[in-house]
């Protein structure tokens, strides 16, 4: 054959897929014509087509070292060298193959790749929309588009364009899934969860969309189906490390801290390196008090900080710094956003004052705060409720929903329009009583649809954000001295800065001890704090106790299942009979508070104590021991007694702790003196003072808003002192 013959029998192999044949015969159109374009350019594709970027490249030059006039190659090259990430030569070949041929819709939607890769979101969204003119039916230009659209933020137009991509190709599933992603930023969960169970139809075995179909699944409650899609996604893809941590997310949530733990070490025996599965397993183990490698892997924790969720940094043996650190880098996750327009000009009747928070049901936060919101002064301010999470038809609840304003339910409101509802409500003050808590939707505070943002209650340290101008704290938990590892201004009130409510209820029927699982006579040492919160420092401690006192026990929360045998072998390992070790069930409130009168003694923790369940040991009339910390989260009990006047009961080491349990523990008439000076107290102690605690907070909101209504920037003050 002579080469032309030749090159007839390359395109032909080629186009019918022999592809070794095609790349012979090219080869041998090159010995006769060693500059012929089209051998030199489809050598180059079929090296591309094989993975051999650095060859397509070189033989494709070559082409056009022969015959600069062919846009295919110029466009063909910039795959080429985008595969070897040489994004800046990529674009120059693109746009000769442009000025070459300006009616070339691919290479506009190749520019459109290159672009976001370098971060260039407004030209690659200008590409995408160049091609699209070019070619109105071009899914794949729409679906650029929409991820372009997307990491812009713009989630609405995002999915339209994904709609787009869809409908002129419906068997897309990558744009289905992508549109679940937008849907999610919207607050759609419905139309997630379908966008991402037509993505799994068109392609079962895909585990971004299984990974991604847990989210909203687990959002709604529906913590079976969402575990099963994370399951399924690690089948696919057994090295999906992401999937395995979410599994792990949704076990612990729906009680099965084991199988939780369990997920953690698949994905680490999968991943070894995979930091997010070392925290969480290290997380799980600590919820389940197992403390076999407990120092080293606090250790591990911090020295992996800047992976670490601000919440369980506070559990750790931080500091100050550290938790900041923690903080700025997960605030830096939202990013920044265009600052909305906030008129300080305006000079309203009322105080708008908002609380956002997705714990407007059964949670210890509505138990602290519901007569706060009853007794606010409704001729200086008015109350507005952002709830988003789901009405669980509670008491508690109805009781809130009453003692708002305005009750606005955020449940099933995409994030841009419950943004947009702030703003328009012209809210003055922002609360957020959620922090980097679970459920959080810190996305919405990042928007800063109020002009003043507060951190209050949920989050017992900083969040490490601009976007945040205070935090409410009191003269024990934040003082002063600490100003500069906050991000926020600090505002102290002048007692603490957890609210009471002095309407609840504790029951007249009380279980007996034998009913609480108690011995009939002994000591009673009590800590109800979570699991998460005990560590092998204190608990020592109580076992010392346990030795030092015959006949006494200790009696703990028991919801984990894991947490009983863990503890009872951390007992007996230190001579205690495991049975010593009462665990408590979870009850009605009303009847919790009843029992605490069975206990003798609440012992607190370090580094994160008792927060409401400390004003719940005192309001039931339970002494709480406490040790003063170093940070927010392990000084609310040292703030509560101060506030209900027991000073005596703040120790400022563990052997001053330790000392005063056994004092209190062997000697009744002491203990008999704590308990009668509490019972008066409760009456009459700023702790439980929720009038004059409302007047309080009002206060530093009128202060807040004179500042800023005056120009002035946000700065510490306390409410009281000028």
């Amino acid at each position: 054959m002579n080469s032309d013959e030749t090159l007839n029998a390359a395109l032909v192999a080629q186009a019918n897929e022999h592809f070794d044949d095609a790349e012979r015969l090219y080869w041998d159109v090159l010995k006769d014509r060693p500059n012929d374009p089209l051998a030199l350019h489809n050598i180059g594709t079929l090296r591309f087509r094989s993975g051999d970027y650095k060859g397509a490249s070189d033989m494709i030059s070559k082409s056009i070292a022969a015959n600069n006039n062919a846009p295919e190659a110029f466009s063909n090259l910039g795959l080429a060298l985008a595969a070897q990430r040489r994004m800046d030569e990529a674009l120059t070949a693109y746009n000769k193959a442009i000025t070459l041929r300006p009616q070339n819709p691919e290479t506009y939607n190749h520019i459109a790749v290159a672009l976001m890769d370098q971060g260039d979101l407004d030209g690659a969204v200008a590409a995408c929309r160049n091609a699209i003119s070019q070619q109105r039916e071009f899914p794949l230009a729409y679906y650029n588009l929409g991820v372009a659209l997307q990491r812009q933020g713009k989630q609405a137009e995002a999915a339209a364009a994904f709609r787009d991509a869809i409908s002129y190709f419906p068997a897309f599933p990558e744009a289905y899934c992508n549109m679940g992603l937008a849907f999610m930023s919207l607050g759609k969960r419905d139309e997630a969860i379908d966008a991402y169970k037509k993505a799994i139809e068109l392609r079962p075995n895909f585990p971004e969309a299984l990974n991604n179909l847990g989210q909203p699944l687990n959002e709604v409650g529906r913590l079976d189906e969402a575990a099963e899609a994370y399951k399924k996604a690690t089948i696919f893809r057994p090295t999906y490390s992401d999937a395995y941590v979410n599994l792990a997310h949704t076990l612990r949530k729906n009680g099965q801290l084991g199988g939780a733990i369990q997920a953690c070490r698949d994905s680490l025996k999968a991943v070894p390196t995979h930091a997010k599965s070392q925290i969480e397993l290290i997380n799980l183990l600590r919820q389940a008090c197992d403390w076999r490698n407990y120092d080293a892997d606090m250790r591990q924790m911090l020295s992996m900080i800047q992976d670490v969720e601000p919440f369980i940094i506070l559990a750790a043996p931080s500091m100050l710094t550290e938790q900041l650190h923690c903080a700025q880098k997960w605030a830096s996750r939202y990013g920044k956003v265009e600052p909305m327009v906030h008129d300080r000009s305006r000079q309203p009747y009322r105080l708008r004052i908002g609380y956002l928070s997705s714990d407007f049901h059964l949670h210890a936060t509505a138990f602290l705060m519901a007569e706060l919101f009853e007794r606010h002064d409704r001729s200086r301010f008015e109350i507005f409720g952002y709830s988003y999470d789901r009405d669980d038809g509670s008491d508690i609840r109805k009781r809130l929903i009453k003692g708002f304003d305005h009750f606005v339910d955020f449940h099933s409101m995409p994030g841009d329009q419950a943004v947009s509802r702030i703003y328009n409500d012209k809210i003055d003050i922002l609360v957020d009583l959620k922090g980097y808590t679970s459920g959080a939707r810190t996305e919405i505070m990042a928007c800063r649809p109020a002009p003043i943002q507060v951190n209050y209650v949920g989050f017992p340290g900083t969040m490490g954000a601009d976007f945040i101008d205070y935090i409410i704290g009191d003269p024990y938990v934040t003082p002063m001295k600490d100003q500069e590892h906050y991000a926020e201004k600090i505002v102290q009130l002048p007692h603490c800065y957890q609210p009471n409510d002095s309407k609840r209820a504790i029951s007249s029927f009380m279980q007996s001890r034998a009913d609480c699982g108690l011995p009939e006579t002994g000591f009673v040492f009590c800590c109800f704090n979570a699991s998460f919160k005990i560590t092998p420092p204190f608990f020592n401690v109580w076992m010392r106790l346990l030795n030092a006192v015959p006949g006494s026990v200790l009696w703990l929360m028991g919801i984990q299942s894991e947490v009983e045998p863990n503890l009872r072998r951390e007992a007996q390992a230190q001579g205690v009979d495991p049975n010593r070790l009462v665990f408590a069930r979870a009850i009605p409130l009303e009847h919790h508070l009843s029992r605490h009168r069975h206990a003798d003694l609440f012992l607190d923790t370090l580094p994160y104590g008792a927060h409401t369940t400390a004003s719940d040991a005192l309001w039931a009339g339970l002494p709480l021991l406490t040790c003063t910390g170093e940070t927010f989260a392990g000084r609310v009990g040292t703030s509560a007694l101060q506030a209900v006047g027991m000073p005596e009961l703040i120790a400022k080491s563990l052997d001053e702790y330790e000392d005063r349990a056994l004092e209190l523990a062997t000697n009744p008439e002491k203990l008999k003196q704590i308990k009668q000076k509490l019972q008066n107290n409760i009456k009459s102690a700023p702790l439980f003072d929720i009038a004059q605690y409302t007047r309080d907070l009002e206060t530093a909101y009128k202060q807040m808003w004179d500042t800023w209504a005056s120009g002035g920037s946000p700065k510490p003050f306390a409410v009281g002192k000028p």
